[in-house]
């Protein structure tokens, strides 16, 4: 199953008689799925499908999806109301008289509201109903394209999440490698600070200090945030070749990543590690960020 990003845009065009309409979808990143819809009146019901639908093929996510509509060959008619213009001119008639005023003209009593009203067209019921199921239609075949296109951003982040999998394995065998984390290191590293501790004082007990240093040395070493490490880059491996809509699972990974990297850093006494320990920490973010557009 192929990786899909959360992010994506569709646009489709229909027309059923006399109605022509466009459907505009676009998808961002988030924690969940919801589609928020924008509909015309008249195509209210068609909100209830479209979530329908777009449960069935998207898992997380936000989506906006918008509907416009046109109808053709539909003028709208325009009347006077007769009662509110009378009721205008009566009211203009008596203020004349006690006032020096210009009598009103036709463009201002047209512009008092209520004195012009637009009646929409009557639609006719089969062609408003035929113009609804073409709508939803058209928004499946906007909602394919949406999927379509999140999937093409699934592959591209696919690969770059495999590249920033291989640099972090790269730099756990750098820091595997790194002659700084041997316990016999740590060990000689300690020991030539106790015998400096030494030279200074004959007040220290030299074999109770050779046992702390060694107990040191054991807690130092990072073997097993490097299986841990190992561990998670496997998993990572074949959560990625598996597919389908694991952002979740590897955001969570990518968390386990960087407590242990942490650890790491924390644990290395060797500048080459550390700055190891640095170079994985900043990989890891990387990976930790694209994986938040990972469905």
């Amino acid at each position: 199953m192929a990786l899909s990003s959360m992010t994506g845009f569709a646009r489709c065009h229909g027309a059923s008689g006399p109605y022509t309409f466009e459907w505009e979808l676009k998808s961002v990143n988030a924690k969940g799925f919801d589609l928020r819809v924008r509909l015309p009146q008249g195509f209210d019901e068609l909100e209830a499908y479209a979530k329908k639908r777009a449960g069935e093929l998207l898992s997380r996510g936000t989506v906006y999806a918008n509907l416009n509509v046109k109808r053709a060959n539909a003028a709208a008619a325009v009347r006077v109301n007769e009662d509110v213009l009378n009721a205008v001119l009566k009211a203009a008639a008596m203020i004349s008289g006690k006032v020096d005023a210009v009598a009103p003209s036709i463009d201002g009593l047209l512009a008092i509201k209520g004195v012009v009203e637009v009646a929409e067209p009557e639609g006719d019921e089969e062609e408003d109903k035929a113009a609804r199921a073409a709508a939803a239609d058209a928004f499946d075949k906007a909602l394919d394209e949406l999927v379509a296109m999140r999937k093409r951003e699934g592959i591209s982040l696919g690969e770059i999440l495999t590249q920033r999998v291989d640099e972090i394995e790269q730099l756990a065998k750098r820091a595997e490698s790194s002659p700084g984390r041997k316990p016999e290191a740590i060990k000689a590293k300690l020991a030539e600070q106790i015998a400096a501790l030494l030279d200074t004082s004959d007040r220290f007990d030299s074999d109770r200090l050779m046992q702390e240093a060694i107990l040191i040395a054991t807690k130092a070493d990072i073997r097993e945030e490097l299986d841990r490490i190992a561990s998670h880059i496997a998993q990572a491996r074949e959560l990625i070749g598996k597919g389908g809509p694991i952002g979740r699972k590897l955001d969570f990974l990518a968390q386990e990543f960087h407590r242990e990297v942490n650890t790491c850093c924390s644990k290395s006494n060797d500048i080459e590690l550390t700055n190891t320990g640095l170079a994985m920490k900043n990989v890891v973010e990387q990976f930790r960020e694209q994986v938040q557009n990972l469905e």
